[in-house]
């Protein structure tokens, strides 16, 4: 016997049933830091201690963002 059940929802509602995290503030944060990097707002410094804490990468991944960022300020 097979049983097949279909869903009609949106994201935002499928992650509301199985009682995710709304991250949106933390996404829209997080793009406004890396904006204001890019702008020269933030120092670069605070912006490779967050980067390090939230995405744990290689050192070769932490000298691509780093090259990204310092060529993008100049």
């Amino acid at each position: 016997m097979k049983i097949n059940v279909e869903v009609d929802c949106t994201p935002e509602e499928a992650r509301r049933f199985m009682g995710l995290p709304d991250l949106a503030p933390v996404h829209d944060k997080y793009v406004a830091m890396l904006t204001g990097a890019m702008d020269g707002v933030v120092a670069p410094d605070l912006l490779d201690n967050m980067v390090r804490s939230w995405m744990p990468m290689s050192d070769a991944g932490m000298g691509m963002w780093r090259k990204m960022f310092e060529s993008a300020t100049k």
